[in-house]
């Protein structure tokens, strides 16, 4: 019985953990330039309805086009978007737009 919670638990330790995108920021770079119509340079958009991308979490952007890809999130434009990006392509764009410079509003 011991055996079996201490298993159980080492696999929900297991998957608890985050999950870190590898990536490759100039990778990602050469692959934004189809983003760059919605979300702006670097990841700046200047279109509310579009999100802005520049400092996000890297992990939140590479399960995000995950999701898209996956269809668990819905969105028409992201669909189309994502369908032919590679694992090794959402890293690359994820760590990209994380290390770019956001702006935040002031309130």
């Amino acid at each position: 019985m011991k055996k079996i919670l201490l298993v159980s638990a080492s696999v929900a330790l297991v998957f608890s953990l985050p999950v870190y995108a590898a990536g490759n920021v100039e990778a990602g770079k050469a692959k934004s330039s189809a983003c760059m119509a919605c979300h702006g340079p670097d990841g700046v958009s200047s279109v509310s309805s579009f999100p802005k991308l520049a400092g996000q979490n890297r992990d939140y952007l590479y399960h995000s086009l995950k999701a898209y890809k996956s269809g668990k999130r819905k969105n028409p434009i992201m669909a189309g978007q994502v369908q032919t990006l590679t694992d090794a392509d959402m890293q690359d764009l994820a760590l990209y737009y994380a290390k770019q410079k956001g702006l935040y509003l002031k309130y």
